[in-house]
Parts: structure tokens; C-alpha cells; sequence
């Protein structure tokens, strides 16, 4: 036995080869070095649910003496300011009872002014704790890892509590998300100098067993992208208190609020945009962050232990999974607009779960593929079925241009459903023939026939497509026809007798022009039998062809009506049940009561002589034999 061959399912494959697409897109995120513009796009995602989820409040136990645009011009100062001056504001933050000082400044040369160092040392040597920045440098044109370290000179690292590297990650859209939370230099491990601040703050040891992944911080596990420390900023720029370094230095700081500094990090470092020291953060592109209030969110997130942890790649594989099936699932319904719906309500729940894991956990799951596989999943199986079903309906639409009217194929393709056109259905079917035209067309030449039986089948079918007829078939010079279906008529009946008085006044017009042109020598007569009852109408054949057609006994009892016209030598015969239903709108004459080919009961025949009240000339006229 042989096995049916399935269909090729193209909404499946579709579906599969977007996952696919979407898996091909998550692997080449992972690998390092590489970000596509849906990496991108997901950087954007995740910003936008920090600023969904809004200001947070800052920590009240970090705050900023800035270097900024006042200061520069209450001080006159040219870049770099002598350290004297900041000795006197780190003195002023050692009166205000600060606990940890941290300068963002390179102390990696001597002052141009001697003894200003000492100054400055001993003003950080008073403090609870101090720290400051070194750099590990590396040049990127060199194939070998060869690094260098530039850090506080001699007098600093006295009396500095501890140094940390400064080096803020901009991710491939130049936006400063975090900063690299360790590096290497020699066989030691430096981390950041928001660690060491923190540390000191809190009073704990230092980071151990770092990791590009991770690193172990005051009992927990710090996680980390790349080696770098997501900053869970509470705001944008100027979200942390700050006070001016002009003002600091004055004491106007201390004596409009004594408890500015009291038992708090405070961090000195430039804010002016002249100095450069401003990067554009997940809060606001076109307003840049200095970067020392950057470090100051990163210190915020580590002494809160409010870490931003990112989802591993697996949890990504899962979801892109859950979402094909979602789409699935939503792209079975066959009404677009529940199909949009459901659809638009899937994402924006995602997006929303995704938004309440990242307050409540501050945990970060992917958002973009997951929703681009729900969106595609949905969008391409749907389109690729509108795409079958509007191929379909062109198919259907010129199969059926073959049969019926146009404007008849244009009303069935809008009120029927084309894949349920099988059906028993109570129908009226004619049949009709050119009496003599095979025994004729022996005598013509083949060029002769079809001049003669081509504009005649044309003739025909147009009276047919008039009363909304469907033609079944040509049979050489007959020709089948029924009504009812695929556009339901209550008075197909009616409409079918119509059809054949008025396919007698064509053949007569047909007839005077072929005996005009001398294609003929005499007028022709054609048999038409009409019975109405139920039969199978359907679309049958095989791939290669296939017909819309009529299966049944009433059929055959039309056949063998059209053959009882040659017996009574009249043009239209109908059966009984055809009778019942156009007895008042036709003059009709019982003919006899036969019984035909394949019924055992007789059946009564009804000559058609007209319609009822029409001229003599406009009856139904016998044979001219």
C-alpha cells in the first residue's frame, strides 16, 4: 500500500526557520567582541526599563564636591589645579566628619609647585579613610598583552587607605553602563576604585576570586558582564547630592549645613563638560554624567548589594522556544484582528513581566529576540496564509471565470467559504444539444466546426451567466450547466427555464447569421432538458486537473430529458419537480409520463411553451425539421 504524501507545511517551516534565524542571532551575541543591531536594540530595551522604572532615591551617605564651571571661574584656575586647594577642601571634609574621602584626580606626577603634595598627603593622612585612582594602561596596536601602571606618587601612597583603577566601559553605542570592575597587572588583581571606597565605607575585606563572570564582595556574589560591573543607577545626572568645590573650599558648605559631610563617602572629582570627563548613561544620551557621579552609582549599587544581574544565554534559548510556541498557538486564529490583539497583549505582557522582574530583582531578561520570535512567529505564518488563501482564491476565481459570470465569481468569492464548496445541494440542472451537428460537422472541415460551434458555445454561455448559471461542462456541441450553486438562488428553477426559452431566441439569431455568411444552409434546433433535485456539486479531479462539477441521479434524469426532446420533437422538456416550481410563471403542456433510463418509476415531462402572457411570436416554437 502506498503511503498518502503530507503536504508541505510552509507555516511550519517558516516558524522553524525563524527560529532558527533567532538561535543563529543569539550565538553570535554570546561570542565576544561581536554585537549585532539587535544587540544594540537590546541595550535599548533594558535602558528603557530603567527609566520605566523611574528615579530611585540615592543613597544619603554619597555626595560629590564638583570641579565644575563655577568653581573654575571663583578659582581662576587654569587645568590642573594646585593640590594646595584641594588639600584645604579635603580639609574641610575632615572638619565636617566625612568617613571616606575619594579623589577622581591622577596624582601620578609631582605638583608643579613644590611642596604641594605634602599638602595635600598629610590633609588625606588626617582623614578616616582615603582613596584615589590608578590605571593600568594597555596599547591596543600591540599583538602581545603588555601592560602598564600609572599610580599616586610617593607621598600618596603613604597615607592612601587604598588605590582602585578607573575605567568606564562604553558599550558599542558609546553609552557608559557599568564600569570594569577589575584588572590584571603583574600577578596582582586591582579592582575598581568604587570597590575600595565601598569596602572601606563598609568595613569590609576586599573582592576576591574575580572571574569575567563574577567576583566574591561582602558575602556575595557579584555578578558581572565581561568583567564589568552593571551600575544600577538611581537617576540621571545630578541625582546625587552635590556641592561646589569653590564652595567647599570657603566653608559655605559646612556653615549652611554642618552635617553635609558628617560619617558620608564623599567623592571629589570634574563635572565641567570642558574637562571631558562626561559620558552619555542609560538615563539620558543628550545629557551627559560626569563620570565621578557614575562611580558614585556604582558605589551606590555595591554597598545596597543591589546588583543588575543579566540573564545567562540558556534563559534566552528558553524563551526564544516559548515564544515560538506562543506564536503558534495565537497564529491559529483565522480573524486577523484577534490575531493583531492577542498578539500586541502578548508583548506588552512580556515587556511588563520583564519590567517587574527587573524592580523587584533587578534582574534583566531578554527582551528583544524573544519578542522578535513572537512577532515573526505570528507575523510570517499569517502572512504566508493570506498569501495561500488570496493564491487560492485566484485559483478558484479563474476556475470558476470559466463557468459562471464575473460579477457571479466576484459575489461567490465574497459570501462562501472556498474550502467548503463540496456539498449535496438542491440544484436545477440543464442540458442541452445541437440536434443533427454530428452528422453536420462530418461534412465541414475543422476550420468550418469551429467557426460554428465557437461563437455558439459563446452565445450560449452567456445566456447561461445571465440568470447566474454555473456551465459544468462542453461536451463537443452540448453543453451542461446547472443553477443554484456556488451563489444559492431560491427561483433556480425559474432562472433555468429563463436561460432555455432564451438560448432558443439566440440559436434563432445565431441560425439567420450562419445561413447569412453561408456557413449553413438551414437553421438549427437544439434540445434542452431541465430537472431540478439534489445532487453532489463539488470541486473534483486530481493536482493536475480539476473540475467544478455536479454527481447525481437528478443529473442524469436532465440527460435523459434532453434525449425524450428528439421523441417529442420539442425543444425544452422538464420533469415534475422542475414543473411544481415555474408552473406560474410558464405556460406548460403535460407531455407524457416515461420511465427513463435508470429510474422504475415512470416520470411525468412537461413541454415548455413559454412564459406566461408573452406574444405568439415570443412562444416556444416545434422543430422546423
Amino acid at each position: 500500500m502506498t503511503k498518502e504524501k503530507k503536504p508541505f507545511n510552509l507555516s511550519l517551516a517558516l516558524l522553524l526557520g525563524t527560529i532558527a534565524l533567532i538561535f543563529l542571532i543569539q550565538i553570535i551575541e554570546i561570542l565576544p567582541g561581536i554585537t549585532t543591531p539587535f544587540g544594540r536594540l537590546e541595550y535599548s530595551a533594558r535602558d528603557a526599563l530603567m527609566r520605566l522604572r523611574g528615579v530611585q532615591k540615592p543613597s544619603d551617605d554619597i555626595v560629590i564636591i564638583a570641579i565644575d564651571d563655577f568653581s573654575n571661574n571663583w578659582t581662576g584656575f587654569r587645568w590642573p589645579w594646585p593640590r594646595s586647594y584641594y588639600a584645604e577642601i579635603v580639609d574641610q571634609v575632615n572638619a565636617g566628619g566625612g568617613k571616606v574621602i575619594g579623589l577622581d584626580l591622577f596624582l601620578f606626577a609631582p605638583d608643579e609647585r613644590a611642596g604641594n603634595d605634602q599638602k595635600l598627603a598629610d590633609a588625606l593622612g588626617k582623614m578616616h579613610s582615603a582613596v584615589t585612582v590608578t590605571q593600568i594602561f594597555r596599547d591596543p596596536k600591540e599583538s602581545f598583552s603588555l601592560s602598564t601602571i600609572s599610580q599616586p606618587i610617593a607621598p600618596y601612597l603613604e597615607v592612601l587607605d587604598a588605590t582602585g583603577i578607573t575605567a568606564f566601559m562604553r558599550d558599542e553605542d558609546a553609552i557608559v553602563r557599568g564600569l570594569q570592575a577589575y584588572d590584571i597587572h603583574g600577578d596582582k588583581v586591582y579592582y575598581n576604585w568604587a570597590f575600595e571606597v565601598a569596602r572601606l565605607y563598609l568595613g569590609v575585606e576586599e573582592p576576591t576570586n574575580p572571574t569575567n563572570s563574577s567576583l566574591q564582595f561582602n558575602g556575595q556574589t557579584v555578578p558581572l558582564r565581561a568583567g564589568q560591573i552593571l551600575t544600577n543607577y538611581a537617576g540621571p545626572a545630578g541625582t546625587y547630592a552635590t556641592y561646589s568645590a569653590a564652595s567647599v573650599h570657603e566653608g559655605d558648605t559646612l556653615e549652611e549645613n554642618p552635617e553635609a559631610f558628617r560619617g558620608k563617602i564623599v567623592l571629589i572629582g570634574a563635572t565641567t563638560v570642558t574637562l571631558k570627563d562626561v559620558y552619555p548613561t542609560p538615563f539620558d544620551t543628550q545629557v551627559p554624567t560626569a563620570g565621578v557621579e557614575i562611580v558614585a552609582g556604582t558605589i551606590d549599587t555595591i554597598i545596597q548589594g543591589k546588583y543588575l544581574t543579566e540573564s545567562p544565554p540558556w534563559v534566552a534559548f528558553i524563551l526564544i522556544i516559548l515564544a515560538a510556541i506562543a506564536a503558534s498557538f495565537i497564529s491559529k486564529s483565522k480573524r486577523p484582528i484577534i490575531t493583531i490583539a492577542v498578539l500586541a497583549a502578548s508583548i506588552a505582557t512580556y515587556i511588563i513581566i520583564c519590567l517587574i522582574i527587573f524592580i523587584s530583582r533587578q534582574y534583566i531578561l531578554p527582551i528583544v529576540l524573544p519578542s522578535i520570535m513572537l512577532f515573526m512567529g505570528v507575523v510570517l505564518p499569517t502572512l504566508e496564509q493570506a498569501v495561500s488563501q488570496e493564491a487560492e482564491k485566484r485559483r478558484v476565481r479563474t476556475l470558476f471565470s470559466r463557468f459562471i459570470s464575473p460579477e457571479m465569481v466576484d459575489q461567490m468569492m465574497s459570501a462562501q467559504d472556498i474550502n467548503s464548496l463540496n456539498k449535496r445541494a438542491d440544484l436545477t440542472i440543464l442540458f442541452s444539444d445541437i440536434r443533427g451537428f454530428t452528422t453536420l460537422s462530418e461534412k465541414l472541415t475543422p476550420e468550418g466546426v469551429v467557426k460554428l460551434l465557437n461563437p455558439y458555445l459563446e452565445a450560449m454561455t452567456g445566456v447561461i451567466h445571465k440568470y447566474g448559471g454555473t456551465v459544468d461542462k462542453y461536451e463537443g456541441d452540448a453543453i451542461v450547466a446547472f443553477f443554484g450553486e456556488p451563489i444559492q438562488f431560491p427561483d433556480h428553477a425559474v432562472r433555468t427555464v429563463n436561460t432555455a426559452v432564451d438560448m432558443l431566441k439566440e440559436l434563432d439569431a445565431l441560425s439567420a447569421k450562419w445561413i447569412k455568411e453561408g456557413l449553413a444552409a438551414k437553421g438549427f434546433n437544439i434540445g434542452v432538458g431541465v430537472n431540478t433535485g439534489e445532487v453532489f456539486v463539488g470541486m473534483l479531479g486530481s493536482d493536475q486537473r480539476i473540475n467544478y462539477t455536479i454527481i447525481g441521479d437528478n443529473a442524469n434524469l436532465a440527460a435523459r430529458l434532453q434525449d425524450l426532446t428528439k421523441t417529442y420533437s420539442w425543444p425544452i422538456l422538464i420533469s415534475e419537480s422542475t414543473y411544481q416550481q415555474v408552473k406560474d410563471i410558464f405556460d406548460t403542456e403535460f407531455a407524457d409520463a416515461v420511465t427513463v433510463k435508470g429510474k422504475t418509476k415512470p416520470v411525468n415531462v412537461y413541454k415548455v411553451l413559454g412564459r406566461k402572457g408573452a406574444s405568439e411570436s415570443e412562444k416556444v416554437q416545434p422543430w422546423q425539421l
